[in-house]
């Protein structure tokens, strides 16, 4: 109901043959163009702040273009992008970027790709991908006392210098070994085209950096790579065949766009990278051993495409696995209960509900109950016409339950801030008169932000970490987050891989049930009669129905990563700072 900022989405694309090739086969010369154009449309969901694209021609003589970028910014960039650039665009390596900052800095210079120039083909880098770090300001400290001076301070800028400048020491590294074997003029050239080690580019580039990435880019020469995090946190797929090599962050996007099986369509996996050579010849390696399996549960939940074979039988079983949890809070009483969900995100959820109550036996009255109806508009100033449309956001189908009769159990993919909620949901649904309204969440309580690619909220946001306090200040154990935040400091003070996630202690006192109530109890609307229970997924439940997404910081506070528990920490920080001024 909260719609949280999708995070970035890649697509590149190799052509292995001649270009004449595909114009005869396919009838056009914009083949490669056209599939691009298809993959980031396809994953539009994923950005929705910008986009951007670039292309590689490696048949144009010295004294032409041949590596071409454009950017755009704004919900409708892709198709301003491939409205503007004509046939200007041609060239057999492709790349494309749908950017939602995950940092809050807007503007052109910060939509990938970027774009590092040279005079020589194999030291021109472009560079996108779907990523944040959590240790920059180290790498950027590193970079300065080696005598670099990256000219923004930004994860993507500082990836893009310090990559640059790990292909310039391979490229020298070949000039030199050309030399040594007496080559001249163009031979050297072509030697260094032919024979640049980009594994080495990666390994010595990323090797420091802590943080969830999926890392994309080609050269002018005409190398092309993409890499996965050792941890495995950030996705990505490809596919290949004898006329092109093909990435993306989701797997249908490629099924659909080249109309090939799922089986056809490969993961790369933890610390791999896909790289296709200027010769064409295309290889996975291994860059990194994997640093553990934290592929993330958050992707299959919310963000990755439903129609994707695997993630739509996960979030039926997600469904399916609250069927307990929903008898207990209707008491059993399935024959007065209307059931119904709650963005079109969690439809997939509700048909995994709806056929674990069939499967054990209990017939369930499902009806459309809430849609979505219009957005505050920005033209109105006053405060009060303002929270009055906004609490109109969702509209009802009146008649759908029997007032004073039925309970109402309304299904949802997450309860994030719980604003929307407390605004607009519960006050709409209100208007039907049940007898009880459950809210359900296929996921478990969201109790920790992100820090590795996905735009969460800030820890005070969270209603769960919210519930969690009030509570403390319920019961009168104030005193004990004093404590906490000690320890904070404490862990602050040690080596970074020595520290612990003490605001796990925040929640440790209390039980599911009880944060729950207390959250129901926040997010009811003043004035409100109608009985309202909360009911979340558990991990259990979690890990059951995405057993190959193991990666639940966002409900365990099991971050993967140093960086990541030390910026937890650093956020209970924060908040205990802003509550007391």
């Amino acid at each position: 109901m909260e719609p949280l900022s999708h995070e970035c989405g890649v697509a590149l694309i190799r052509l292995l043959k001649p270009l004449e090739y595909y114009k005869n086969k396919y009838g056009t010369s914009r083949y490669g163009l056209d599939k691009l154009y298809l993959m980031m449309e396809k994953q539009h969901n994923r950005g929705q702040e910008g986009a951007g694209i670039a292309c590689v021609n490696l048949d144009v003589p010295p004294g032409e273009e041949y590596m071409f970028r454009e950017r755009a910014e704004g919900k409708d960039a892709i198709t301003e992008i491939f409205g503007r650039i004509g046939d200007s665009f041609k060239g057999q390596l492709y790349m494309g970027h749908l950017r939602y900052s995950t940092t809050g800095k807007k503007g052109i210079k910060y939509v990938h790709p970027f774009l590092r120039r040279n005079n020589w083909r194999a030291r021109n880098l472009c560079l996108c991908g779907n990523f944040n770090m959590t240790n920059v300001e180290e790498v950027f400290e590193e970079m300065v006392a080696t005598g670099q001076s990256p000219r923004i301070h930004s994860d993507s800028y500082i990836t893009l210098e310090r990559m640059g400048h790990r292909l310039d020491m391979e490229v020298e590294k070949e000039y030199s070994t050309a030399r040594e074997k007496g080559l001249e003029g163009l031979d050297i050239t072509r030697h260094i085209d032919d024979n640049i080690k980009i594994e080495n580019v990666l390994r010595t580039t990323l090797e420091v950096y802590d943080g969830g990435y999926v890392m994309c880019g080609m050269t002018g020469s005409g190398e092309m790579f993409a890499i996965r995090d050792p941890w495995g946190i950030r996705p990505a797929f490809y596919y290949r065949d004898d006329e092109v090599v093909a990435l993306a962050s989701e797997r249908p996007v490629l099924q659909t766009v080249f109309d090939v099986p799922c089986e056809d369509v490969k993961e790369l996996d933890a610390g791999q990278a896909l790289v296709v050579r200027r010769s064409g010849e295309c290889a996975v390696s291994r860059i990194f051993w994997p640093k553990g399996d934290f592929k993330c549960s958050f992707e299959r939940i919310y963000f990755s495409r439903g129609s994707d074979r695997d993630i739509y039988r996960e979030r039926k079983k997600l469904g399916e696995n609250l069927v307990p949890s929903i008898l207990k809070a209707i008491d059993g009483d399935v024959d007065n209960t209307v059931f119904s969900f709650i963005p079109n995100t969690a439809e997939v959820a509700f048909y995994g509900l709806v056929e674990g109550f069939r499967r054990n036996g209990m017939d369930v009255r499902t009806e459309k109950v809430a849609w979505k109806d219009i957005k505050l508009r920005t033209f109105i100033t006053e405060a009060g016409a303002r929270d009055d449309l906004a609490s109109l956001v969702y509209d009802i189908t009146y008649g759908s339950l029997r007032p004073g009769e039925d309970n109402l159990v309304i299904i949802d993919d997450s309860i994030v801030r719980g604003t929307t909620l407390k605004d607009s949901i519960l006050r709409i649904l209100e208007r039907l008169r049940p007898k009880k309204i459950v809210m359900v969440s296929s996921s478990p309580q969201i109790r920790y932000p992100d820090y590795y690619g996905i735009d969460m909220p800030h820890l005070e946001e969270l209603c769960a970490f919210r519930a969690a306090i009030d509570l403390w200040k319920d019961r009168g154990m104030e005193a004990g987050l004093k404590d906490i935040m000690a320890a904070c400091v404490n862990e602050l003070s040690r080596p970074t891989s020595l520290m612990r996630n003490m605001v796990r202690d925040v929640y440790s006192p209390f039980t599911v049930d009880e944060i729950n109530a207390r959250m129901a109890q926040a997010l009811r609307p003043e004035g409100m009669e109608t009985p309202v229970e909360l009911v979340f997924q558990s991990i259990e439940g979690l890990h059951d129905a995405c057993p190959g997404h193991k990666g639940d910081w966002y409900f365990t506070g099991r971050y993967p990563t140093p960086g990541g528990i030390r910026r937890v920490n650093e956020a209970f920080l924060d908040y205990c700072q802003n509550t007391s001024r």
